[in-house]
């Protein structure tokens, strides 16, 4: 009974496996026809440029690298209590998936040395800033580098969508 069980669950693995490389293979083809430029920026994936894109909506709505930063959430929050000035802290708002996707872009570039992340990080830590602190301002960074990446690809993401057999 526990081999056919576990002969089921792995068979059904599999279907997954290969159903979610066949999807992925989708997503690569629509991503890369829309913001090839996104998807060179070190560390940034198919999945994270894909819910970029999709969050997004056109980056023609941001008039500026701040604002994007502050839909993002990774604009910085100040913190004026009493003789604290010059402090801020973590932006608990913005759109958290757009936010999260940046997060992962900035981890696979410092825990993987992938792009500039891992010597922005030990420029922050010798300058004090503790790992988190550092890594809020990578995203910061991050966002304005997707910024650009988006503003570069606007052209092509103005574009009618493509079905995958034309952008194949």
């Amino acid at each position: 009974m526990v081999a056919r069980i576990t002969r089921e669950l792995l068979a059904r693995c599999q279907e997954l496996n290969t159903q979610i490389n066949g999807l992925d293979a989708e997503l690569r083809v629509l991503v890369r026809a829309q913001a090839p430029a996104l998807l060179a920026i070190p560390g940034c994936g198919v999945l994270s440029a894909a819910v970029i894109i999709g969050e997004t909506a056109g980056v023609h709505r941001f008039g500026s690298r701040a604002r994007f930063a502050r839909f993002t959430g990774t604009a910085p929050v100040p913190v004026w209590s009493g003789a604290s000035a010059g402090k801020v802290r973590l932006n608990r708002g913005g759109n958290r998936d757009m936010n999260c996707a940046l997060h992962t872009i900035a981890i696979t570039q410092a825990r993987q040395g992938v792009g500039p992340g891992s010597s922005y990080i030990a420029k922050q830590t010798e300058r004090g800033k503790d790992t988190t602190a550092a890594l809020r301002l990578l995203r910061r960074r991050l966002s304005d580098t997707v910024f650009t990446a988006l503003r570069t690809d606007q052209h092509v993401i103005a574009r009618p969508a493509t079905t995958l057999a034309e952008a194949a």
